[in-house]
């Protein structure tokens, strides 16, 4: 029986640190965009900067990311 409390107090322990851990990294901000890196991941820095500069061609945006997708899969 001795066990018992044992383990339950280890639990309890581990599972405080490591609600602890969390707290501090969603202060942290560690949790904030969850989103853009798996976007990111798909596209290489150099095109991402491309499309920040060209700003109101929508349009043309839409054609040639198609056009890159198609080129980097062949």
């Amino acid at each position: 029986m001795d066990i018992l409390y044992l383990m339950i107090l280890c639990s309890a322990s581990l599972a405080a640190v490591f609600l602890i851990i969390f707290i501090v990294n969603a202060r942290k901000g560690q949790f904030e965009d969850d989103e853009s890196p798996a976007v990111r991941i798909l596209f290489d820095s150099g095109e991402i900067k491309e499309k920040e500069k060209k700003g109101n061609k929508k349009d043309e945006e839409k054609i040639g990311e198609n056009n890159k997708i198609e080129e980097k899969s062949e």
